[in-house]
């Protein structure tokens, strides 16, 4: 299974970070459009456009059916939630997730944002999703530092169990492998496992993206065959961000700084090909 990991050349990273910064222009524009009474088919068609416009691909509409650009998860759902006419309420909880096709090269990336600000949302759910984004920081970390994919998922874990041992970290959804397809060998775990998987290589590409919950981690799959719930109503966050390594470094292609100042703390200083 490790031989089929496919290590990408620079200039194929170069493409990729193109496919990284529309995926998150497309994810900033959809974070502007998470205003009270729109809907999350407006939250959608906010980021579909800018794709478009940029002359990119959405990786996710048609994917297996999908029919959206977008993932638009609200409140209760982790992953997945279809785009539709849901009016958001200041407060509410928006994780969204989308990528974008350039060249024949995937970029995807996750955030977690509030409606209204997170002025208008409990800090308990503020406090969820700044934890699930550092924790994919730490697993980000572990990428530029490690040996082993499973060196990943075993700094998520710790770096969660540091910062909220009282809040869950799913375990039935994965990071993965990204480049000529989004979803790809190695599958990388948000967790401790046994098994480390493969090495860490030059032009090696990974998804990386824990999701968090405030609540017990059990989840349910809706009859749309998609929108994955908690089963106990808790609120959940998702973040993502497509990662280089190459031979002179980690490179964050869907950050816009490469992952400069996120990185700093973890002594980690990114290294872009451009």
């Amino acid at each position: 299974m490790f031989d089929s990991v496919e290590l990408k050349s620079d200039q194929q990273i170069r493409t990729m970070r193109r496919a990284g910064l529309v995926t998150r222009a497309a994810l900033e524009a959809a974070r502007a459009a998470c205003v009270p009474g729109a809907t999350t088919g407006d939250v959608n068609a906010a980021g579909a456009k800018v794709i478009a416009d940029r002359g990119a691909t959405s990786n996710f509409k048609g994917y297996h059916g999908f029919p959206a650009a977008l993932c638009v998860s609200v409140n209760e759902v982790v992953v997945h939630g279809i785009p539709g006419e849901r009016v958001l309420a200041a407060g509410d909880m928006v994780s969204i997730d989308g990528g974008a096709i350039v060249e024949g090269l995937h970029g995807d990336s996750a955030m977690t944002v509030f409606v209204g600000g997170e002025e208008a949302a409990d800090p308990a759910h503020v406090r969820l999703s700044q934890t699930t984004e550092e924790i994919m920081w730490a697993g980000i970390a572990a990428m530029a530092t490690g040996k082993r994919v499973g060196e990943i998922g075993a700094a998520i874990e710790e770096r969660a169990q540091e910062l909220a041992p009282d809040l869950g970290l799913i375990e039935d959804f994965t990071g993965h492998g990204i480049g000529s397809q989004m979803h790809m060998e190695p599958e990388v775990l948000n967790y401790r496992a046994k098994r480390m998987g493969p090495k860490l290589k030059p032009g090696m590409c990974l998804a990386i993206e824990p999701m968090l919950v405030g609540g017990d981690i059990a989840t349910k799959t809706l009859d749309d065959d998609w929108t994955v719930v908690t089963v106990d109503g808790a609120r959940a966050s998702h973040w993502e961000h497509s990662v280089a390594r190459h031979a002179g470094g980690v490179w964050v292609l869907t950050s816009p700084d490469g992952g400069a100042e996120r990185l700093r703390p973890y002594g980690v200083v990114p290294v872009p090909l451009d």
